[in-house]
C-alpha cells in the first residue's frame, strides 16, 4: 500500500514554487542532513533550527547519497522515502526535498535560503554553502548539539547489545 501522502515533501519545483508565493521579508531557513534514525538529538536541533525563520526547509540526502558519504554498508537503515515522511511529521520542518548529489550545494543555490544552519560539529568555515548564502546577505549557524546523542552512538549501542 505505501506511505500515506504528505504534502510537506516535495521536488525542488514544487518547493521553488511555493515559495514564489512567501510574503516578502519571509525568512527561510535551510538544513540538511541523512536523518537516518530519527533520535532527540535531530529534534533539538531542527526545533532550534526552525526558530531561526519563518519556515524551514530539510534537504534531505537520499539512499544513494548517503552511501557517497561512506557512512557504511549498511547505511542507511531506513530507506529516503521513510526517513523523508518522519521528518515532514515534525511540525518544526515545514519542507523536505530529497537530493541526490553528495553535497546539497546545488538545493542551497536553488532555495536561496537566508538562514543556513548545521550542527555544532560543522564549523560554520566548513559549511556547505555558507559562502552562498553569506554573499546573499544571509547568516549561517553552527548550532550546539544535544550532548549524548548521535546516530553512530546509537548504532554503536545497538550493534553491541
Amino acid at each position: 500500500m505505501g506511505l500515506p501522502v504528505n504534502p510537506k515533501l516535495m521536488s525542488i519545483r514544487t518547493f521553488l514554487k511555493k515559495k514564489a508565493e512567501f510574503m516578502p521579508g519571509h525568512k527561510l531557513v535551510f538544513t540538511n542532513g541523512c536523518f537516518d534514525v530519527l533520535h532527540s538529538g535531530h529534534v533539538d536541533l531542527l526545533t532550534r533550527t526552525r526558530a531561526l525563520g519563518d519556515s524551514l526547509v530539510l534537504g534531505l540526502n537520499s539512499d544513494e547519497s548517503v552511501k557517497m558519504l561512506g557512512k557504511g554498508d549498511d547505511r542507511p537503515l531506513n530507506n529516503q522515502d521513510d526517513r523523508a515522511f518522519v521528518l515532514a511529521g515534525l511540525t518544526c520542518v515545514d519542507y523536505v526535498v530529497i537530493f541526490h548529489e553528495s553535497t546539497p550545494l546545488e538545493l542551497i543555490k536553488a532555495c536561496r535560503p537566508q538562514v543556513l544552519v548545521k550542527g555544532g560539529d560543522w564549523p560554520v568555515n566548513t559549511i556547505v554553502g555558507a559562502d552562498v548564502v553569506e554573499k546573499a546577505g544571509g547568516e549561517v549557524h553552527s548550532l550546539p548539539l544535544l550532548e549524548g546523542y548521535s546516530t553512530t552512538d546509537f548504532l554503536e549501542k545497538v550493534r553491541n547489545s
